[in-house]
């Protein structure tokens, strides 16, 4: 028997009990896969992160990420939420106003900037591993409609249309006219396990670019019931993702900003800031952050 600090977090918030929760263990070491996945079902967050030292030593940490359904080899809340924790905690030193990391996940060497205030941290932001990549066709948009619980002409057509990114998880994006559509928007199971489910592109993230509050950009909603995360408040690695489907439309080179609020209809509001940036037509550079705020911390024995 080991006994196994654990610290929660809320991510992308800066309030407690809003944004995207998760648990992370700050030194895993000696826990098996199957341990680790008792565990992440124990919290039944949609992530649980494991941490570990790292296999090449020039990097900051190893981390494991867990959901409900299995491990995933790259995550949006869980890289920001653990890099933030392990600086709270002191597990990471802080350099100054920015300190630079780099975290070993299941795709790859992944960068994170720690920025701080006061010797606090504040705001993360990591980089990605991959930049992103378009998957293959999804079905048609009318079956899309159908399945999210929404009319044909609820979702946007042409240059706009549904279409599979992954900048290490493939999403499939459903661009929708209104904020409105959003939030009427449901997964119908059937549907997704006829027409989605087991194929790249099964976790959906609709979206539309009418946003609630002034100086945000994008009104998002995630599905994932193939990983046992039927609606997620707050996914980074979705955001990474869309980014380069934002991005990929755009008509002129340079760094593009975009605030994403998702998770409202949750009551569980997230605000996710994304980067991209593009040269010659061509995306180089993805990059997603936001605020955490510490919840609690215990003691397991396992």
């Amino acid at each position: 028997m080991h006994t196994y600090r654990f610290v929660t977090a809320d991510v992308f918030t800066s309030t407690r009990f809003g944004g995207n929760p998760l648990a992370v263990l700050p030194d895993a070491r000696g826990l098996s896969t199957e341990q680790m996945l008792a565990i992440t079902r124990e919290f039944n967050y949609s992530e649980t992160t494991f941490v570990q030292p790292p296999e090449n030593p020039a990097h900051t940490r190893r981390v494991r990420i867990f959901t409900p359904g299995g491990e995933i080899p790259f995550a949006g809340h869980p890289t920001v939420g653990t890099a933030f924790v392990l600086a709270a905690i002191d597990e990471v030193k802080l350099t100054g106003p920015e300190t630079r990391i780099v975290l070993e996940e299941g795709v790859g060497p992944v960068p994170v900037t720690i920025r701080a205030t006061d010797g606090k941290p504040t705001f993360c932001q990591f980089s990605v591993a991959k930049l992103p990549e378009v998957g293959p066709p999804l079905p048609p948009r009318a079956v899309m409609a159908s399945l999210l619980s929404l009319n044909e002409h609820d979702l946007v057509d042409g240059a706009w249309h549904h279409q599979v990114v992954s900048c290490g998880l493939p999403f499939a994006f459903v661009p929708l006219r209104d904020r409105g559509a959003v939030g009427r928007s449901r997964i119908r199971l059937e549907q997704w396990e006829q027409h989605l489910a087991g194929r790249e592109g099964d976790m959906v993230m609709v979206f539309a670019m009418d946003p609630e509050e002034p100086g945000h950009h994008v009104r998002a909603r995630m599905y994932s019931p193939g990983i046992g995360v039927a609606e997620d408040p707050a996914t980074g690695s979705a955001c990474a993702a869309l980014g380069g489907y934002l991005a990929a439309r755009a008509t002129s080179d340079g760094t593009m900003r975009w605030v994403v609020e998702q998770g409202y209809e949750m009551g569980r509001p997230s605000l996710i800031e994304v980067e991209a940036d593009r040269s010659g037509g061509h995306i180089t550079a993805v990059r997603v952050g936001g605020a955490t705020v510490l919840v609690s911390e215990g003691k397991m024995t396992v």
